[in-house]
């Protein structure tokens, strides 16, 4: 591809964006087109390099924090069409701090190491078995937009766990739920329009984006096209059940009524007593894929902090969610979460009683908890 012209830096930055990881803080590259500390002086072979083994122009690793345990799987004519965009952008010079890593993760040549035993280079390969559509979900998930990477659960030296692809994972102190066909806390009860929806706007008649995936959709998702978008959906609807979901046990009687109460009196107004909601306004609880994980942490975090609707434009922002940090006690959030998902995730609506009495399904599709 031709280099285009050496164009003087019109703008300039502190830093590169933190990202937070278990192991410490690693900031994110200059991808402006600047040639002294951005990518100007870049070939296409080192930026393919990059995103294709995960190695930097200068010969050293990249951390996985850099997904090119994804990106491998890019075509090169798509890494190629990346850098041509990124050559559009203004140049800023801008040097980012070095990673903050604890020892011995701070020498790079550790990652040696960790490639060999976690990382397999290798373009993205069709499966002849599945449709076209499929196969472009597929590469997209897989590939750029790299939903493995919050989505599975990691080892203890952070690299996914064999096995459990799209098990959910905890990042940065949020759960990325599951993708996978499992019953309560997967896709099962999704549709291919479902998913569809959620990635374009953020929101379906199921759940909300909670602040991380909200991100995603703003920045990444809603800004693809609808084909694309619908083809991911499709090869996660065909993504089967993985690991067997936790059993649920709930929690004694008492507590139980503690949860009831606070839920009266701070989540039904907007939620409503069965937990119903207002679909694409205040999301439904029943169902609700963050509420029957086996993870609280993103229900702990949205009940401290709020949440904020997201805003694409096709789903303008319908409102927020307020904290409740201030407003209830450290036992009375403990209660709300801990009852996850007996009191939230699957509590049984109102007409399940006259329909069908104890053990029925509930209006969402989802089996009704006997004794709650």
């Amino acid at each position: 591809m031709r280099q285009l012209p050496y164009r003087r830096p019109r703008k300039t930055a502190r830093r590169g964006k933190r990202i937070d990881t278990p192991f410490g803080g690693i900031f994110s590259p200059n991808l402006t087109p600047d040639r002294e500390t951005g990518l100007d002086a870049w070939t296409d072979d080192e930026f393919y390099r990059a995103l294709h083994e995960g190695v930097a122009r200068n010969g050293a690793r990249y951390y996985p924090a850099f997904p090119y345990p994804n990106f491998t799987k890019i075509t090169r004519g798509d890494v190629l069409a990346i850098r041509a965009y990124l050559s559009t952008l203004t140049p800023v010079r801008n040097t980012p701090p070095a990673p903050q890593l604890r020892f011995p993760l701070n020498y790079r040549v550790v990652m040696r190491g960790w490639n060999w035993l976690f990382f397999k280079p290798g373009t993205f390969e069709k499966n002849p078995q599945k449709s076209d559509e499929w196969n472009r979900g597929a590469y997209l998930v897989e590939g750029a937009a790299h939903c493995g990477a919050c989505h599975t659960p990691k080892n203890m030296f952070g690299a996914d766990k064999r096995g459990q692809a799209y098990g959910g994972g905890l990042v940065d102190g949020w759960f990325a739920p599951r993708l996978d066909g499992a019953e309560r806390s997967g896709l099962k009860s999704w549709s291919v329009e479902d998913i569809t929806e959620y990635l374009q706007s953020g929101r379906n008649g199921k759940s909300h984006a909670g602040k991380l995936m909200a991100e995603v959709v703003v920045n990444s998702t809603s800004k693809m096209s609808d084909a694309d978008v619908r083809a991911m959906a499709v090869y996660l609807k065909d993504l089967p059940a993985g690991a067997p979901e936790p059993v649920v046990t709930p929690p004694p009687p008492a507590r139980m009524a503690d949860g009831a109460r606070i839920y009266k009196g701070a989540c039904i107004a907007c939620h409503e007593a069965d937990g119903s909601g207002a679909p694409r306004i205040y999301p439904p609880l029943p169902g609700n894929a963050n509420l029957q994980s086996a993870d609280p942490s993103s229900t702990l975090r949205i009940l401290l902090d709020g949440a904020l609707t997201v805003t694409t434009p096709r789903a303008p922002n319908t409102g927020s969610m307020p904290a409740y940090s201030r407003k209830l006690s450290d036992q009375e959030i403990a209660d709300v979460a801990t009852l996850h998902p007996q009191l939230l995730g699957q509590c049984r609506a109102r007409g399940d009683a006259r329909a069908g009495g104890e053990g029925a399904a509930d209006k969402f599709g989802q089996p009704a908890l006997t004794g709650v």
